[in-house]
Formats: structure tokens, C-alpha cells, sequence
């Protein structure tokens, strides 16, 4: 809850404004509901002689219009923020910024992230290093059983489902660090399935790309050795990605033992 309330992009503020929006309306119900349930105790108690006693009162038309026309009013208003912000903050609309958007394609494993960045031919796997400012395209499906992708500060929750891809957009608008994790329950290793989310000036991070091109390969052997290992582990990075992998896994097809492509396009 401290990150949702902490945004740290444009998506996350957008979604804190409308659960104060939301948050404020209702309470035009709890704290009306609250006063009068105090008021009622005190004037109706045994010792108040000027409350009148009605036992044969049914009904009253003009109460009946102000006790429906409150939650009438909450359900307008709550469905109009649902409906302005479910256009405005559509996961699958790219985000406006001055430089295009950087790709990453994400994979759910049991109980880790795979992150895929199919431009500069790495990968990493429980760590996103992303440039601060630079609209972030995601592509996503899982590898085993529907998760959810999730970072409180960005925004944002989006499932991943084999078979399935999904997409989602968001921005770090400064450096920093963000945690990511799951948000649906798939599994033993679910609660260790997190991931941080490290935002960087644009030259420190194609430093990163650079440096990471000196890691080891994902080729096929390490990617099945990846799939199958069930248990979270710690950050790792790739120096190339086996060609077409993020959509060989997508259409659940057998990963076969294709050439890496590394930065150079290779």
C-alpha cells in the first residue's frame, strides 16, 4: 500500500488520484451513516422525553427519496472515475514521451522473472533495469501457470497466461529503485516471486547493455535449465537471447537449439 501511495510514474499517479477520488466519495456515505447512528442512540435513549414514539410509522416518501438517492449518487459518480480512468489508463495505450518506447518482454517461470529486451539482445531474470523518462513497452506471458506482474509505484497490475500475451505500459519518471512482484497467488514460491525494478539515466544504461553483453548466453540448454528449476533465485543477467524465444514460448512450442542473438545483431 506505501508504494501505491507513493507513485513514482505517471500511471501510478494517475491510479492514486482515483483511489482518493474514490475514497473521498464513499465517505458521503460512511460518515452521514456514523453521525446518525450516534445521533439515534443519544435522541431516542430512555431518558429523552421529547422523542416521540411512533409504532404504527411505515412509511415516508420524502425519506425514502433521501435514503436511495445518496447511494444513487455514489454509484454515478464511482462508475464515471471507473469509466473516464479505465480509457485514460488503458494498459495496452503507449505512454507519451521524447523518445520511443523501450521494448521488454516478460515471462512468469516458476517462481521467477524472466525479462527479455528483444532490441538490445539481453535478458535478465528478478531484475528490470529500465531508463528513467523512457515510456517502457511490455509484452508478457507466462511459461507455466497465470501470474500477475505487478510494481506498486508504477502502476498498474496485468496478468500473464500461457498461450496468451498481454501488454502494459508504464514510466519511471526519475531514477530509483522499485519493487516488483506477483499479485496473484500461483503456487509454493509464489511469496519469493519479486523482482526490482532499477531506473537509470539513459547513458548509465546502455552502460548496463554494454556490460551485459560480457554475460553468458540464454541459449536453449540454459532456459530449460531455468524453466525447470521451481524455486525463485537470485538476479542474473544474459548476454544474448536465443532467437525468437519470448514468441516460442508464447505459442508453447519446444525451444529449440537456435543461434543466440547477441547485441550486434548476430
Amino acid at each position: 500500500m506505501i508504494g501505491v501511495l507513493n507513485p513514482a510514474g505517471p500511471v501510478g499517479a494517475g491510479e492514486r488520484i482515483i483511489l482518493y477520488d474514490s475514497v473521498a466519495i464513499m465517505l458521503a456515505i460512511v460518515i452521514p451513516t456514523m453521525a446518525c447512528t450516534v445521533f439515534f442512540a443519544w435522541w431516542f435513549r430512555a431518558s429523552n422525553t421529547r422523542a416521540k414514539y411512533r409504532p404504527e410509522w411505515s412509511y415516508s416518501g420524502r425519506l425514502e427519496m433521501l435514503v436511495w438517492s445518496i447511494p444513487t449518487l455514489v454509484v454515478l459518480f464511482l462508475g464515471g472515475i471507473a469509466w473516464e480512468s479505465s480509457h485514460d489508463l488503458d494498459p495496452a495505450v503507449p505512454l507519451a514521451g521524447q523518445t520511443e518506447p523501450l521494448q521488454v518482454q516478460v515471462v512468469s517461470l516458476d517462481w521467477k522473472w524472466l525479462f527479455i529486451y528483444p532490441q538490445q539482445h539481453v535478458a535478465s531474470v528478478n531484475q528490470l533495469i529500465i531508463p528513467a523518462g523512457v515510456p517502457i513497452h511490455f509484452e508478457l506471458t507466462s511459461a507455466t501457470v497465470m501470474n500477475s506482474f505487478f510494481v506498486p509505484q508504477l502502476g498498474s497490475q496485468i496478468y500473464t497466461m500461457a498461450g496468451m500475451a498481454t501488454e502494459l505500459n508504464l514510466l519511471a519518471d526519475h531514477p530509483g529503485d522499485y519493487g516488483g512482484m506477483s499479485a496473484q497467488f500461483s503456487g509454493d514460491g509464489f511469496s519469493d516471486m519479486r523482482f526490482t525494478v532499477t531506473a537509470m539515466p539513459q547513458a548509465q544504461f546502455n552502460a548496463w547493455v554494454g556490460t551485459a553483453h560480457g554475460s553468458p548466453p540464454l541459449d536453449a540448454i540454459t532456459y530449460a535449465a531455468l524453466a525447470a528449476d521451481h524455486t525463485s533465485t537470485n538476479a542474473m543477467t544474459f548476454g544474448s537471447v536465443i532467437a525468437n524465444l519470448f514468441h516460442d514460448i508464447l505459442v508453447m512450442r519446444p525451444i529449440a537449439a537456435a543461434p543466440a542473438r547477441d547485441g550486434k545483431g548476430s
